[in-house]
């Protein structure tokens, strides 16, 4: 605004010493930034590294009351299965029994869930093939099943290795969903879909006199019951 010469005033007088203080007080805030970035959390006695290699998903549709059971096994000959949650580097992660578990506790009431879905995460890599097969445990509507297998590699990168449904019409029905092959490096080199049956595996230890699983470790008394 002019002045009454037609003037206008003059700026506030430099302040040389204010601006350094400033620019400081910036460099500060920006360094103190830098230090909270990286400062790590002090690591806790019995924190569990959840990472895994791959994890295997077996969903079918919401609601139903019928029970899937994923299967997967290890080069090793390890199987990981609802009678055997953890086995070698395979973890069953997710039980899903259809109509009869599908529910949470909120505040001690029983809150129905949808969704239909096992999982099985690989912890750890083990060159050769791996296994993928589903069973049809309970066929309570007596109609068909469709069912969708996820296969996905997660590090260093998520990476879908297989993605595909299929169906099973009956109690006892076991489909191969895909077999896959490893490297040293945990990459993957083959995938296909040559049938193998899992429960035939169990089935001919048992015939061979073991009383014991030599792979799970469970009775064949035990492996005849539904989980508890």
């Amino acid at each position: 605004m002019m002045d009454d010469f037609g003037l206008y005033p003059r700026e506030e007088p430099f302040d040389p010493l204010g601006v350094m203080l400033f620019k400081a007080l910036q460099v500060i805030a920006f360094l103190f930034f830098l230090a909270l970035l990286a400062v790590s959390p002090d690591a806790k006695d019995g924190k569990i590294d959840s990472k895994a290699e791959f994890m295997i998903t077996l969903d079918w549709p919401d609601s139903h009351p019928d029970d899937l059971d994923l299967f997967v096994q290890d080069p090793a000959g390890n199987i990981a299965w609802y009678r055997h949650r953890e086995a070698g580097f395979l973890t069953l992660d997710r039980d899903d029994r259809g109509g009869a578990n599908d529910f949470i506790m909120v505040n001690g009431k029983k809150i129905v869930s949808p969704i239909r879905e096992e999982i099985v995460t690989v912890r750890g890599i083990i060159a050769g093939e791996y296994t993928v097969n589903v069973s049809h445990f309970v066929a309570t509507t007596g109609e068909p099943v469709t069912a969708n297998v996820k296969v996905q590699k997660l590090n260093p990168t998520a990476q879908v290795v297989f993605d595909n449904k299929f169906t099973l019409d009956h109690t006892g029905d076991e489909k191969t969903a895909v077999r896959f092959r490893l490297d040293a490096e945990g990459k993957v080199v083959n995938v296909d879909q040559r049938p193998k049956s899992l429960l035939e595996t169990f089935r001919s230890s048992w015939r061979n006199g073991a009383d014991l699983d030599p792979r799970t470790g469970v009775s064949k008394n035990a492996a005849r019951v539904r989980r508890d």
